[in-house]
């Protein structure tokens, strides 16, 4: 039973890690819009798939997953190749000063 509760708790250490990783290459994103689609799809992936039990079935997920993350570390790399002017909701607000 404890080699169980070990490859369990292995497995979630495996998603926790796979999960930041992702999170954090999506957003490195040089685009705002990538970046945000980028985030939103690794939350609502693992959203998902929260409930899953099957330990096949969670392997098959952590290897495309691993599989996202090549991709998005790649992606990300031409991404910061480029800039992008920023937009509208990536400004930051001004303080707006009222002079005397």
């Amino acid at each position: 039973m404890s080699s169980a509760v070990s490859t369990a708790s292995n497995t979630s250490q495996a998603v926790l890690s796979l999960y930041r990783s992702l999170l954090r290459t999506s957003r490195s994103f040089e685009g705002y819009n990538f970046r945000a689609y980028a985030v939103r799809r690794t939350r609502d992936g693992f959203r998902a798939h929260k409930e899953e039990t099957d330990p096949r079935m969670i392997e098959i997920l952590l290897r495309e997953a691993e599989e996202q993350l090549a991709v998005l570390k790649r992606q990300t790399a031409i991404s910061q190749m480029y800039k992008f002017d920023r937009v509208v909701v990536e400004m930051s607000p001004k303080k707006h000063v009222v002079s005397s």
